[in-house]
């Protein structure tokens, strides 16, 4: 689990290899904001792009901003 910086806060982001060679990132405290990048970085870039437009939807909305709760426990 990486953690992305993002409007003075930090979420917690999935980070993994796709199947077709990209790196795929989610953002479990965000149903649905995933992206996907050439590289480790680009993959970091494109989410926090992705995690600020997810934010202003949710702003313009008048829809409040879920918390990063998410815990990483090993089975």
């Amino acid at each position: 689990m990486t953690v992305v910086k993002q409007a003075n806060s930090k979420r917690k982001v999935l980070l993994y290899p796709g199947e077709d060679g990209y790196f795929v990132v989610e953002v479990p405290s965000l149903p649905g904001c995933i992206s996907q990048g050439k590289t480790r970085d680009e993959a970091l870039a494109n989410i926090e792009e992705a995690i600020t437009l997810y934010i202003e939807v949710l702003h313009d909305r008048g829809e409040s901003i879920p918390d990063d709760q998410v815990e990483v426990v090993l089975v």
